[in-house]
């Protein structure tokens, strides 16, 4: 139908919004591959395993807790100021802050500019996501879904390989390359219009009250939406933050030379964002074909079996590596369906406000089961905490069977009752 091609603008929204998802990954994912030893670096040198491993816990958890805020902040801002320019902002923020971090010289300081970065990359999530949902053609909505989740990935196999690149120099150089997606937002500016959807009810509409998400119908879904992304996220990012400390906690790895330690967990790192990539287009696949409820549940339940029977007992590298990468195929792959679920879901000049609010607030739970197992490192392996992650899945399994529908896929399902 030619109401459903895709036209410039619309493909010029798309790429801006996957751009900014690749960014965010790219700048979300260089300190958890070198956290340790830059942490260690800036303690001194001398700290225990312990202190370091705490203090690199309380960095992650401060950075959650500012992608939980700034979904919330950048989602109203985004709702009043407009997707395109809100976009923009989101991606400055995080560009400077991650780039800031080169300064830093002590570990709270690197503490501070992760935050502050954090609140950019929380807020391009609900202006990326809204951007496409308002204004690229339904008929792609599920495989558009997938491929703006997996500009995250192509984000994170870029930041391993930066990593990697500058595996010679000290850890503080690889924050540099954070800045580099701030050029972009200078074509953005330029190619990227707001969404007419969103223009017209801005012009003719008054701006809603953010208590409105708590009120009627719209309530129903701030809680479910929240709920469900709340389980998801705090399970996965269990998994990224403790993945590469599993990995480099086995025997086979720690007896090897830091050089082979580190490149080690580098291409494991690729290995698993790349099964990560097909895990999106195959939650895809399922949500085209089966709705949202059936593959919500099925990507939750095998997530909860990958989780509860890969990292009960530790394993051996090869076994480790398999469980991993099983692990983000089906766990991270589910934030595929989030992009283009969640906003059609609010109104549309609630709609960043809700959708930021809804899926990042679940970053907080996230932030501070981090810090909380790391701070009962006595007593919990790595793999372990993976594998308690993996008991939140069970409610989201039952929560996923009852969770709103999108109107589109309502107006599917009745037209082929019909």
């Amino acid at each position: 139908m030619a109401s459903e091609a895709i036209t410039k603008t619309q493909r010029s929204a798309f790429i801006a919004a996957w751009l900014g998802w690749g960014f965010d990954g790219l700048d979300g994912t260089l300190y958890l591959l070198v956290a340790a030893p830059f942490v260690k670096q800036l303690l001194g040198g001398v700290a225990s395993a312990t202190d370091v491993t705490r203090k690199a816990a309380i960095i992650q958890g401060v950075f959650l807790f500012g992608w939980a805020i700034g979904g919330t902040v950048f989602g109203r801002i985004g709702d009043r100021l407009g997707r395109s320019k809100t976009l923009t902002l989101t991606i400055i923020t995080y560009a400077v802050f991650t780039g800031m971090a080169y300064f830093a010289h002590e570990w709270w300081h690197l503490l501070i500019f992760r935050f502050l970065a954090a609140l950019g990359i929380g807020g391009e999530w609900a202006a990326g996501s809204a951007l496409v949902s308002e204004t690229f053609p339904r008929k792609y909505s599920h495989v558009a879904s997938a491929t703006l989740q997996n500009g995250y990935n192509i984000g994170m196999i870029v930041a391993a390989l930066t990593v990697g690149w500058m595996g010679g120099l000290e850890y503080r150089y690889v924050f540099l390359i954070g800045v580099i997606p701030a050029f972009a937002t200078i074509w953005i500016r330029k190619a990227v219009p707001e969404p007419a959807e969103w223009a017209g009810e801005r012009e003719h509409r008054e701006m809603p009250k953010v208590s409105e998400l708590f009120r009627g119908q719209v309530l129903h879904v701030t809680m479910f939406t929240l709920t469900l992304a709340g389980i998801c996220l705090s399970s996965v990012w269990a998994l990224l933050y403790f993945g590469p400390q599993l990995l480099r906690s086995l025997a086979e790895v720690k007896s090897m030379p830091k050089a082979d330690a580190d490149s080690l967990v580098t291409n494991s790192t690729i290995v698993y964002c790349i099964w990560n990539v097909i895990g999106c287009y195959f939650a895809a696949v399922l949500s085209r074909y089966l709705g949202y409820r059936k593959a919500f549940s099925i990507l939750l339940g095998c997530s909860m079996l990958t989780y509860l029977f890969g990292f009960r007992t530790v394993h051996s590298l090869g076994e480790t590596r398999l469980w991993l990468d099983l692990a983000f195929f089906f766990s991270s792959g589910i934030f595929a369906l989030f992009p283009l679920y969640v906003p059609p879901l609010f109104p549309t000049l609630l709609r960043t406000t809700g959708a930021g609010f809804s899926y990042n607030i679940g970053r907080l739970i996230a932030g501070f089961a981090t810090i909380a197992l790391a701070f009962s490192t006595a007593k919990v392996s790595p793999s372990q905490a993976i594998w308690m992650a993996g008991f939140l899945y069970i409610p989201g399994v039952v929560l996923a069977l009852f969770i709103p529908v999108p109107p589109a896929e309502t107006a599917v399902a009745e037209a082929v009752a019909a």
